[in-house]
């Protein structure tokens, strides 16, 4: 039996990662509605007991989980760590006394509570003093009918409002002068303008490191006489040389001797990750995440695929948010770096066995099941393997942020 579970991003007004909303599903195409909610939540909170550590998806944010009215009353809740995890009341769940009576008992514990696709009642005035976080449809619900939930909750300022399925720039701004406070949605790996922005100098050195080292022969002189003009690009190599996800016996101390250790499968990894932070340094830190969780992924599934070279897949997966970093076009960004011709007819065209890699990896984020499942199917990829090859992804992504200095 294996466990399938995504997570998707929570942010707050200033585009900084609050949270994630962890997504289960009873196998790639056991979809719902065909698991029932309490089913759901409870493979969830076994699946976080036994199959892997909520902080593995986490880190060392909160995660929002789904609970029907028969979970809570079993004290589902109280299995998971109130610090790491918000209840999210389903809205399926009528409000009632039984419900009530839960939520005043999970406030008192001191557990975070919410209200998934919020409908408008009256009768959940009761319930505003225990409730920390409304969960509204942004694109599924009215201006009119918003105001009047502002109107509603004015007497219990504790509560903030989080919009749902945000998926553009200009919807956030929308919901931000609405008095909207955490956003759910990929709205901040869409472009906010189309506009051109010319690479820094310390870009366009790191852009000559990724020339050099997509060569079939390393030159260790050159890329060594790169890195010794730049001494930020020397010490964050030496510094990630030394870091503890290679555990190293000895320190590494010289250029050089960082080169040839890493490797050069390793010095790829670096440089463009270095790259992508690099261009990235104004944008949400969760676009840099998920840009890193995308290129170890990729690199997993070419792995398990047999079929491309895992060093293109790392960087197709890497470089696929290229466009909302830098606001500009995916054609005229791939246009200025010196990529494969595979990733680019991947990204751009969309063609190729490395855009069918996006295209699941897509699906994978979303949650979107029995799509992921089509798209396994396309490309004759073990599916049992895949679950472990996004978990290994997103621990990756966190462990490279620390890494990195985030």
């Amino acid at each position: 039996m294996y466990f399938y579970a995504a997570r998707q991003p929570i942010l707050d007004r200033n585009k900084v990662l609050y949270a994630y909303e962890l997504l289960f599903r009873d196998g790639l195409s056991n979809v719902f509605p065909e698991i029932d909610g309490d089913e759901a939540t409870s493979r969830m909170i076994e699946g976080s007991q036994f199959s892997f550590g909520l902080e593995d998806f986490l880190d060392d944010k909160p995660g929002f989980i789904n609970f029907t009215l028969e979970t809570l009353l079993k004290k589902y809740p109280s299995m998971l760590p109130k610090e790491q995890v918000v209840i999210e009341i389903l809205e399926t769940v009528q409000p009632g006394k039984r419900l009530l009576a839960e939520c005043q008992h999970l406030k008192e514990l001191g557990y975070t509570l919410a209200l998934d696709d919020y409908i408008h009642q009256p009768v959940w005035r009761h319930f505003y003093p225990f409730i920390d976080i409304i969960k509204i449809d942004f694109r599924n619900t009215s201006i009119d009918t918003i105001k009047k939930v502002k109107e509603a909750i004015a007497d219990f300022p504790h509560i903030k409002l989080l919009a749902e399925k945000v998926e553009t720039n200009e919807e956030f701004q929308q919901a931000l002068e609405m008095g909207f406070y955490y956003f759910q949605g990929f709205f901040f790996s869409q472009p906010e303008m189309m506009q051109t922005k010319a690479l820094s100098p310390a870009q366009m050195t790191l852009a000559e490191l990724l020339y050099e080292t997509s060569k079939a022969e390393l030159d260790l002189v050159k890329i060594t006489n790169i890195f010794q003009r730049d001494v930020s690009l020397s010490y964050k190599l030496l510094r990630y040389s030394n870091s503890s996800i290679f555990k190293r016996r000895a320190e590494i101390e010289t250029i050089k001797q960082a080169l040839v250790v890493l490797g050069q499968v390793e010095l790829k990894k670096f440089l463009s990750l270095l790259f992508t932070a690099q261009i990235s340094s104004d944008k949400p830190a969760e676009l840099m995440r998920m840009s890193m969780t995308r290129a170890r992924f990729a690199e997993g599934l070419a792995s398990i695929d047999g079929k491309v070279d895992t060093g293109k897949a790392f960087l197709t997966g890497l470089m696929s948010l290229m466009d909302a970093i830098l606001d500009e076009p995916i054609t005229s960004v791939m246009e200025k770096l010196p990529l494969a011709k595979e990733i680019k007819d991947a990204l751009v065209e969309n063609s190729g066995v490395l855009a069918d890699y996006m295209a699941l990896i897509k699906y994978y984020e979303a949650a979107q099941w029995q799509q992921a499942n089509q798209a396994m199917n396309q490309l004759g990829i073990a599916s049992d393997k895949v679950p472990d090859a996004y978990h290994t992804a997103v621990q990756w992504a966190n462990e490279q942020m620390k890494a990195l200095g985030d």
